[in-house]
């Protein structure tokens, strides 16, 4: 599975959400940004992130998966530093 498919997963499933994907073969890191996730703590967040690629962990196409997922005021306060 290539990096782009799960990037347009993950944005086609999350409400505004840009993700950013990089990886081979079926290990992956995703960074994902959304007002979907506000009021959620890293829980939740993973959860949300998990329920739209469970298909592909299941069906092995995804082996694993590192998941950084932030609101938008989270990622600026990230980027500044």
């Amino acid at each position: 599975m290539a990096p782009e498919e799960i990037k347009n997963i993950l944005e086609a499933g999350i409400e505004g959400a840009e993700a950013s994907v990089t990886g081979d073969g079926n290990k992956y890191e995703a960074t994902i940004i959304s007002n979907a996730f506000e009021g959620m703590n890293m829980v939740k967040k993973h959860q949300l992130v998990y329920a739209q690629v469970n298909e592909h962990i299941a069906s092995g196409a995804i082996h694993a998966l590192t998941i950084k997922a932030y609101t938008p005021a989270e990622w600026e306060a990230l980027q500044a530093g």
